[in-house]
């Protein structure tokens, strides 16, 4: 088994961080991102300010952990958006791979950022588009 430094020792100028607020969620994103369903997800703006975390980077590759601290996968940023919330249209949702359309989209992510504390309607999200570079599994 891999650990997180000799994952992120790998990618030079990676960062860690975990899919989701709790391990279920991040169970589920984790495997829609290894079978390849998942390719784009977005938080709040806010959400990486509370936690310290620096914004993912076109080029740059970073570990996501499974919920215990594990790396899982690697992932290259190929994109990222600044969109509102309640501007986020249906062509973005598809790609998130967990959601059936942008309401479902809508109620999810208005869950996930009320837990967080930082939900507004208008909310600036972070849009990243990603590809997988190595699956620590």
């Amino acid at each position: 088994m891999i650990l997180e430094m000799e994952a992120l020792a790998r990618y030079p100028g990676a960062i860690s961080f975990k899919y989701g607020d709790g391990p279920d969620l991040n169970a589920e994103i984790l495997a829609l991102v290894r079978a390849g369903r998942k390719t784009v997800t977005c938080d709040g703006v806010a959400n990486f300010a509370q936690r310290g975390e620096p914004h993912p980077e076109p080029g740059r590759t970073d570990v996501a952990l499974d919920w215990d601290g594990r790396p899982a996968v690697a992932v290259r940023t190929v994109a990222v958006e600044f969109i509102p919330f309640d501007e986020m249209d249906e062509g973005r949702v598809g790609d998130q791979g967990e959601f059936r359309d942008l309401a479902h989209w809508r109620a999810g992510y208005q869950a996930y950022l009320t837990r967080a504390g930082v939900f507004e309607p208008n909310i600036m999200m972070l849009v990243e588009r990603f590809e997988v570079i190595e699956d620590f599994g």
